[in-house]
């Protein structure tokens, strides 16, 4: 169902995938947009390893969010800023693409651990959190993609 890579020779293992998907703080989500256009919104994510699933959130209307109540098939693109080679112009850059399946989480105390999973991916202060989460959890959506395909690869830019 899904394409080898052709570059097979620069594919990189799960679990190199695995690592960027957490250490990484930002990707691009691909929707199938308005009139079958292609659409790429950059979003902070996280990774959860006990489900093999990414999570993220937003708001709960726009277009990502009629664009998956459309087709939940989604892409989730993400990059390492890249490893200068010596005496070169050029970066080592490891990337992982991910396709998958969008599911709106309903259940409101799912809703809040994601929110504090994906918060303590950028934040340290547990006071900023809970005072995030009183104010704006009743206005987020959160997303899970179930991943049915992953590949990553290292490439030279020269």
């Amino acid at each position: 169902m899904f394409r080898k890579m052709r570059r097979f020779k620069q594919e990189i293992s799960n679990e190199e995938c695995i690592e960027i998907l957490i250490n990484e703080k930002r990707g691009v989500l691909s929707v199938i947009g308005d009139d079958g256009y292609p659409y790429g919104i950059p979003i902070n994510h996280y990774y959860n390893k006990d489900d093999n699933c990414i999570y993220f959130h937003g708001a709960k209307e726009g277009h990502k969010v009629d664009a998956i109540k459309r087709n939940n098939k989604v892409s989730f693109t993400i990059f390492e800023k890249g490893i200068k080679r010596e005496n070169h112009w050029s970066y080592d850059v490891r990337s992982v693409i991910v396709f998958g399946k969008a599911y709106f989480i309903e259940d409101l105390e799912e809703c809040k651990k994601i929110c504090s999973d994906l918060w303590w991916k950028f934040g340290t202060d547990e006071k900023e959190l809970e005072d995030e989460i009183n104010r704006a959890l009743s206005r987020v959506l959160c997303i899970k993609i179930e991943i049915d395909h992953m590949t990553g690869k290292k490439v030279n830019e020269s």
